[in-house]
């Protein structure tokens, strides 16, 4: 098979994969509309993935890396989908949790309006605006899938993977194996970096979900287990 057919097959997949993903937390947001309550899940997750959407969509702009629409057709999808997922997150969050939300809103805007500009202004090749925006992307691509750790933390620290949704690692790994396959054809440093450390962290959620599955009360009348796992909550 030709290699650019071969590139453009696998980025299809990552596409359709990158989907499931991007929508492996809809039953966690079924149950917070459900529950009225956010209860002990945690924003960070979604908010570093709109962040992450945005600054890759910017990245695959034929005026920054040419040749990029699967990467701009995934990135676009995902915005639209994290974006109604804090909606709900916000709709059933505390006042405090709110505010956390408007801020960090806040700032991730006026990065990417930094970041835009900057770009543009300043450099004037493909080359450089690649280099650029890939190193950010890198970061925050990383941020993506180090949003995790609080929950990862709260999974240690309780011995229950409650709050940490097996789809979404299971995503998670699968949908980083897979855009490091399509990073290699050829090579594509600022995508093939994120995604080697994107399936490390997932292998850790998984191996974690594996140990502490046993010790984990699905019981959600537990009164003591709400009240702990309250105590993280935004």
């Amino acid at each position: 098979m030709d290699p650019a057919a071969l590139r453009a097959l696998i980025g299809i997949l990552g596409n359709i994969i990158s989907l499931i993903l991007f929508l492996s937390p809809l039953p966690t947001f079924l149950r917070i509309i459900k529950a009225k309550s956010v209860q002990a899940f945690k924003p960070d997750p979604y908010v570093a993935t709109l962040l992450n959407c945005a600054v890759w969509m910017f990245y695959a702009l034929p005026i920054v890396h040419p040749n990029s629409l699967l990467v701009i057709t995934i990135n676009g999808v995902g915005l639209t989908i994290e974006t109604v997922f804090i909606a709900i997150f916000f709709t059933y969050s505390t006042w405090g949790g709110r505010k956390k939300i408007i801020i960090i809103l806040i700032i991730e805007a006026i990065f990417v309006a930094v970041l835009v500009v900057v770009t543009l202004m300043c450099f004037h090749t493909y080359e450089a605006r690649s280099m650029v925006v890939g190193m950010v992307a890198i970061v925050f691509n990383i941020l993506m899938y180090a949003a995790p750790l609080t929950v990862m933390r709260m999974v240690i620290k309780t011995r229950s993977v409650k709050y940490m949704p097996f789809t979404l690692s299971l995503a998670s790994f699968v949908n980083s194996v897979v855009w490091c396959g399509y990073a290699l054809m050829p090579l594509d440093p600022y995508i093939l970096v994120p995604n080697a450390l994107g399936s490390i962290s997932a292998i850790i959620q998984l191996v974690l979900y594996a140990t502490y599955y046993g010790t984990t009360n699905w019981d959600d009348n537990d009164d003591q287990g709400e009240v702990q796992m309250s105590k993280s909550n935004v």
